[in-house]
């Protein structure tokens, strides 16, 4: 489905997010969680993209075998760095002959452990990605006549690499204004960062959905793994007591967390949040446990899951 289609209800959307695996043993991981999470129906699930190739072909290989044998609605990720426009072309193509109805256009992290010169990328900033999606939406190469609907990045923390943040806002402007149909934020811990984006993308004439990224911590390796990919995250202080109190004890840890992102979804929800997106690392037990106690079971579904 086209992403103004899955927004268009009175109903927050519901959606997870994986990462390709990488060997056999994760990958039975990531299809045991596809399993446990396809009967929740949630509107969509998004595909990590690696940067400079290290992920690509699995990513692909991921979106259609969950597009082909599983009622899951997935949007693949598609970022500038190191690519050029036949590339993006191709990879579009590809997606649109599978009917995939959605992508998440981003900037990208550089890949790490080799040089990198981003002055060679075709698409400079995610704004010019943006811009070419459109492009090829208009040429009418896409079964739906819009073509993909197109998400960005928002970030409520602010951008790590754009300290002046009233330049960040005219980049995210930039990127709507090319036609993006929707945000999704990075991660955050302290809803008032995610309500004083919102206010400022209004601010900035920003009217698109904006869906709040919430990734619940489930132990302390994975919470310092956190800090260190979400460069910039606060984490406040009130869970970082709570987890230093049980820090030795690994299911303490999981349960502190999973409560922590508990409140935050019910506070999301009670303050109109457009949708929630769960970063899952590939895992279902505490994604479950938060869809479980939101008390949303309209979309659930009975049937045997078919993947």
């Amino acid at each position: 489905m086209h992403i103004t289609d899955i927004m268009q209800g009175d109903s927050p959307t519901f959606s997870f997010e994986f990462f390709p695996p990488k060997t056999p043993e994760s990958a039975e991981i990531l299809y045991q969680t596809i399993r446990d999470l396809e009967s929740y129906m949630p509107h969509f699930v998004s595909v990590t993209y690696g940067a400079g190739g290290s992920t690509r072909d699995l990513t692909h290989d991921l979106v259609e075998r969950i597009q082909t044998t599983t009622k899951l609605d997935p949007i693949p990720h598609l970022t500038c760095v190191c690519h050029k426009e036949d590339e993006i072309e191709a990879i579009l193509i590809r997606y649109a002959k599978t009917c995939i109805g959605n992508i998440l256009a981003l900037g990208g992290d550089p890949p790490r452990g080799c040089s990198y010169d981003k002055s060679s990328d075709a698409f400079q900033h995610a704004s010019d990605l943006v811009k070419f999606i459109r492009r090829f939406n208009e040429s009418g190469a896409h079964p739906d006549r819009r073509g993909f609907g197109i998400g960005i990045a928002g970030f409520p923390e602010g951008h790590p690499s754009t300290p002046n943040r009233l330049i960040e806002m005219d980049h995210l402007k930039a990127k709507v204004n090319a036609g993006a149909d929707y945000i999704v934020t990075q991660l955050f811990f302290d809803n008032r960062d995610f309500f004083d984006f919102r206010e400022r993308c209004v601010l900035a004439d920003i009217h698109i959905p904006i869906i709040a990224g919430i990734m619940p911590i489930t132990s302390i390796s994975g919470f310092k793994r956190i800090a260190e990919l979400a460069g910039g995250a606060r984490f406040p202080a009130k869970l970082l007591r709570a987890l230093q109190r049980c820090q030795n004890d690994p299911e303490m840890v999981s349960r502190v967390g999973v409560h922590f992102a508990l409140e935050q979804c019910h506070d999301l929800l009670d303050n109109n949040v457009a949708g929630i997106h769960f970063y899952t690392l590939n895992r279902s037990d505490a994604t479950r446990v938060i869809f479980d106690s939101l008390g949303i079971p309209s979309r659930r579904i009975a049937q045997t899951p078919t993947v």
